[in-house]
C-alpha cells in the first residue's frame, strides 16, 4: 500500500510539470486530488486493512495528499503570474506617449441661457432676487389676488407638502417678497428660479421647468415702460430683427394685462409648423401689477404702480435650438448636452 501511495504520488507531480494553464489545472486537481482520485480511492480503503497498519498507511496518505495540495498550490500561483504578466506585456504603456488631454466640461444650457437673460436685464438695471421653491398658500395664492374660491386656482396644478406647504407653481409668490423686502424704495427685479406642476410628462411640458419672473415698481410707472422692457429684451435674447407684438389677456395678479409675441424665429413670421402657420410665438405674460398686489405687497396704489411680467426658458430654447423633447433638458445624456 506504501508503494501504491508512492506511484500515486510520483505519477502527480509528474503530470503537473505539464500543466501550463488554468483549465489544465483545473483537469489535474480533477485527477488527481478529487473524491474519486486514486488517492481520494486510497484512502478511502482504509478501513479495510489490517489494524496494526492503518495508523502507518494513513500517515503516509496524508503526507501524500498534503504534498500534492502545496505542490497544486504553487503551480496555481506560476500560472496567475505568468497571465498577469502578459496582460501587462500585451496593454502595456508607452510612457514615451503624449499624455490625453481630459475632456472639460461646460456650463449647461439652460445656466448658460439664465446667465445671459441676467446679463440683458442688467443692463436695464434689474438684479437678480431668488425666492424659495416652497411657498405657503398665501404668498403663491392669496397675496396675488387668487383667494381659495377664485376659479383662476384651477389654471395650476399644484404639488402640496404634507404641512400644508406647497411646491410654487409659478415664480410670482417672489414678487410679494421682493416687494415686503425693499419697501419703500422702488423696486426693479428678476426672478429666477423653478416651478412645478402636477402635469403629465410629455415631450412638451414637464412637471418642473424654470420660469423668469420681472417686476418694477416706482412713481408713474406705466405700460409704455412694459412695452420698452420687453422689446429691448426680444431683441438682445433672440436678434435685433425681432418683431414684437402684445395682446390682451388675463392675469388675476395683473390689470391690465398682455401677452407678448414675436415674430417666429424660424420662419421669421412667414408660418411654419413651429408657430402653427400663424407667423408668431408667445414669449411672455405680463401687464400692470394688480393694486390688490401692490397693497399685499405694502406699496399703495395711489402712489406707486408697477408692471410684471412671466418668461419661459425651455420652450424658448426648443424653439431657438429645434429641440424636439422638453425632457431633453433635465435627462442627463451627454450627446445632448455638449452640444451646447
Amino acid at each position: 500500500m506504501t508503494e501504491q501511495l508512492d506511484t500515486i504520488q510520483s505519477a502527480a507531480l509528474a503530470a503537473l510539470l505539464t500543466v501550463h494553464d488554468e483549465a489544465a489545472l483545473r483537469a489535474w486537481y480533477a485527477t488527481h486530488l478529487a473524491k474519486k482520485s486514486p488517492l481520494m480511492t486510497a484512502l478511502g480503503d482504509l478501513g479495510k486493512l489490517p489494524k496494526e497498519q492503518r495508523v502507518e498507511i494513513g500517515k503516509r496518505g496524508n503526507e501524500v495528499k498534503r504534498a500534492l495540495e502545496a505542490a497544486y498550490a504553487e503551480q496555481e500561483q506560476a500560472i496567475e503570474a505568468q497571465a498577469l504578466a502578459r496582460t501587462l506585456q500585451e496593454n502595456a504603456v508607452d510612457v514615451t506617449l503624449p499624455g490625453r488631454r481630459p475632456r472639460p466640461g461646460n456650463l449647461h444650457i439652460s445656466t448658460k441661457t439664465l446667465r445671459h437673460i441676467y446679463q440683458v436685464f442688467g443692463e436695464m438695471g434689474f438684479q437678480v432676487y431668488e425666492a424659495p421653491d416652497v411657498e405657503t398658500d398665501e404668498l403663491n395664492f392669496g397675496l396675488l389676488n387668487i383667494p381659495p374660491y377664485h376659479p383662476a386656482r384651477d389654471m395650476w396644478d399644484t404639488f402640496w407638502l404634507d404641512n400644508g406647504a406647497l411646491l410654487r407653481t409659478h415664480t410670482s409668490p417672489g414678487q410679494i417678497r421682493a416687494m415686503r423686502e425693499m419697501y419703500p424704495n422702488p423696486v426693479r427685479v428678476i426672478l429666477p428660479g423653478k416651478c412645478y406642476r402636477y402635469e403629465q410628462i410629455t415631450a412638451r411640458s414637464d412637471h418642473q421647468f424654470y420660469q423668469i419672473e420681472g417686476l418694477v415698481v416706482g412713481h408713474g410707472i406705466t405700460l409704455a415702460d412694459l412695452k420698452g422692457t420687453m422689446f429691448h429684451a426680444a431683441r438682445r435674447l433672440y436678434g435685433a430683427d425681432r418683431v414684437v407684438r402684445f395682446r390682451g389677456s388675463y392675469f388675476p395678479f395683473t390689470e391690465p394685462s398682455v401677452e407678448v409675441d414675436m415674430n417666429c424665429i424660424l420662419c421669421n413670421g412667414v408660418g411654419c409648423r413651429v408657430c402653427k402657420y400663424t407667423g408668431w410665438l408667445e414669449i411672455a405674460g405680463s401687464g400692470m401689477v394688480h393694486p390688490v398686489v401692490l397693497r399685499n405687497g405694502g406699496y399703495d396704489p395711489d402712489e406707486w404702480s408697477g408692471f410684471a411680467f412671466g418668461m419661459g426658458l425651455e420652450r424658448p430654447l426648443m424653439l431657438k435650438y429645434v429641440i424636439d423633447d422638453i425632457r431633453y433638458f433635465y435627462g442627463n445624456d451627454l450627446r445632448f448636452l455638449r452640444q451646447f
